[in-house]
């Protein structure tokens, strides 16, 4: 589950898959594994090198020295940690991405966020962009307990969403198959979700404008969603 590196190639694929969860996890890693070998990262958006640059220097200003980041995908925010000297670990369940992240001298593996390999409390921040939108309404305050389990008490959660009207469905605009599972949640609905996991210290929105995270190659026409970013620091319970 990449942090912003999106589509595509060939024909829409709308609508349900045929068998299995539209929500599972092998779907979702086989989208990215084909989007891993199809298409190189895109570069960040302004926007988001801002606010991963504001995270880096709350981290050094609490003396903070690591950060695990859910969703990595090629590893390009995972380069800007390990070059701000913040020792860095990475997860996302596309093993393409993890093998081009490993390739950049990162420390990543394959791994669920639903089930993370790591102890309690072994994290003194989590950075987890674009990922969490993936997970359906029914799963998402066990996933966001998991993210604080593994974090130190106190520890900071950053998180990155795409906007929406809390609607769950397959991406219309995905040309890859299987089509990603999307839950684009109202700015309502994502502070009251992570409210009830500790404290939201910073919630900021940007205009994405029609698909610009979630859309197609760069530079083509833009698809029928028209979101905000949405992103926010969850302060973990301190006991």
């Amino acid at each position: 589950m990449p942090a912003t590196e999106e589509p595509d190639s060939g024909q829409p694929a709308v609508g349900k898959p045929s068998g299995g969860d539209p929500a599972g996890e092998d779907l979702l890693a086989a989208f990215y594994n084909r989007l891993a070998v199809l298409h190189p990262p895109r570069p960040l958006s302004p926007e988001r090198d801002e606010q991963r640059g504001r995270f880096i220097a709350l981290l050094k200003a609490e003396g903070r020295r690591g950060v695990l980041e859910v969703g990595c995908g090629s590893g390009l925010d995972g380069l800007k940690f390990v070059q701000a000297g913040i020792h860095y670990t990475g997860i996302d369940l596309s093993e393409e991405y993890v093998h081009r992240a490993v390739a950049r001298g990162l420390n990543v593996s394959v791994a669920s966020a639903r089930r993370l390999p790591f102890a309690d409390a072994v994290f003194p921040a989590v950075w987890t962009m674009s990922t969490l939108l993936h997970i359906p309404n029914r799963d998402i305050d066990d996933v966001v307990s998991e993210l604080v389990r593994v974090a130190a008490p106190g520890a900071p959660i950053a998180v990155g969403l795409l906007s929406g009207n809390d609607e769950e469905e397959l991406n219309p605009e995905d040309r890859i198959e299987p089509a990603r599972f999307f839950s684009r949640r109202s700015d309502d609905t994502v502070r009251r979700i992570f409210g009830r996991h500790g404290t939201i210290e910073d919630f900021a929105t940007w205009p994405e404008g029609p698909d610009r995270e979630s859309a197609q190659e760069p530079g083509q026409e833009a698809g029928t969603w028209t979101q905000h970013y949405q992103y926010l620091v969850l302060r973990t319970p301190r006991t």
